[in-house]
């Protein structure tokens, strides 16, 4: 086993690429990426760690059992970091075969090609590898108390088909782990925000949309609640799991930050308000459109994160005032980013970045 080197699934999205970014720049670990490249995979959210020794890329799709044994065999990581997921509500709703097919097939595939891999180490090898599998709070269905809270005893009841194909990933991971003994640990995070964030997304849309004066739809009246967590801040916290956690163990990522959606839009146009403002509205905020709400929408998510802070000692750095900022602020500093994702010019560059396998 190499034990310098970690498979990263799901490295070139929005939280992976994060995760990325934060092994490479800021351990001493050597990534392999293992992304599909969907349309919410960007290798231009690479591009500072592409040239590293470090960073390896494999347009790879994890339903590809033979190409992730053959992964295996070449680079034999001392763990994954399995983030590869389909993850767009309103797309599961519209298409949900697709969410079947990464989130639940591609993670039992990615756990049989782990499974097999693992049996091949000896000695403290073994009890060293590590399957780390990255879900989402969205599994636990919604509070409808003000002051209630997920923990990592909240029963599942997925509402969405995007959130019941993670249930079920989630399910798999737990049943390889007491079956055949794979040393696993789970997370569920709440909502993630930050640099490189695909545009279709609540906070990034909203920037956008501000900038082109365009709309700004709010679902229903804008009353459901999120609590919010800074992507790089949850980048820190998978590390701190994989690297700390007791096998088994699954802790709730979150950033303390309850924000309703309205009030989220409304603070993303009082920055803008202040430093880029309209040239022909007295307030961004002119632009909030009610559209008529989404089948089966979670009114409240809410993170109970005691456990890891207590047990790993992790925290976010970030609150919902420094980071929304820092949010709008990269949108303004890196307009060819997501103008490449906007005019879809990014799908064009789906190799050649960093060592590609």
């Amino acid at each position: 086993m190499n034990e310098n080197t970690v498979f990263v699934t799901g490295g070139a999205g929005f939280i992976g690429s994060a995760l990325v970014r934060h092994l490479i720049r800021d351990t001493d670990v050597s990534v392999v990426n293992i992304d599909k490249l969907t349309y919410a995979g960007n290798l231009q959210s690479l591009e500072s760690v592409s040239g590293n020794p470090r960073y390896t890329f494999s347009h790879t799709d994890i339903c590809d059992r033979a190409a992730l044994d053959a992964l295996f065999a070449q680079h034999r990581p001392r763990g994954i970091l399995h983030l590869a997921a389909e993850s767009h509500v309103d797309r599961s709703i519209t298409g949900p075969a697709a969410f079947i097919e990464t989130n639940i097939v591609g993670t039992y595939t990615l756990l049989e090609a782990a499974r097999q891999y693992w049996n091949t180490l000896s000695g403290q090898d073994k009890p060293q590898f590590r399957f780390h599998h990255i879900s989402t709070d969205e599994v636990f269905g919604d509070l409808h108390g003000t002051d209630d809270l997920f923990t990592e005893t909240t029963p599942y009841t997925p509402s969405s088909p995007y959130s019941a194909s993670k249930a079920s990933s989630d399910h798999l991971v737990r049943a390889w782990q007491r079956t055949y003994g794979l040393p696993a640990v789970l997370t569920n995070c709440s909502n993630n925000y930050g640099p490189y964030h695909f545009p279709e997304k609540l906070i990034p849309l909203m920037i956008l949309n501000c900038l082109s004066g365009k709309p700004l739809p709010v679902y229903g009246e804008g009353s459901q609640v999120r609590d919010w967590l800074y992507v790089e801040d949850h980048a820190r916290a998978l590390w701190t799991v994989f690297e700390r956690a007791e096998n088994g163990e699954s802790y709730n990522i979150g950033g303390h930050n309850e924000r309703r959606n309205i009030d989220v839009v409304r603070t993303i146009c009082a920055i803008l308000d202040e430093i880029r403002p309209s040239e022909t509205l007295k307030s961004y905020a002119e632009l909030i459109t009610h559209v008529t709400d989404r089948p089966g929408h979670d009114l409240r998510y809410a993170i109970d994160a005691a456990k890891i802070g207590r047990d790993l000692g992790w925290k976010p750095q970030e609150t919902f005032e420094s980071g929304i900022r820092k949010t709008v602020e990269w949108y303004l500093e890196n307009e060819n980013w997501w103008r490449a994702v906007l005019d879809g010019s990014y799908q064009g560059e789906r190799s050649g970045l960093g060592q590609a396998d």
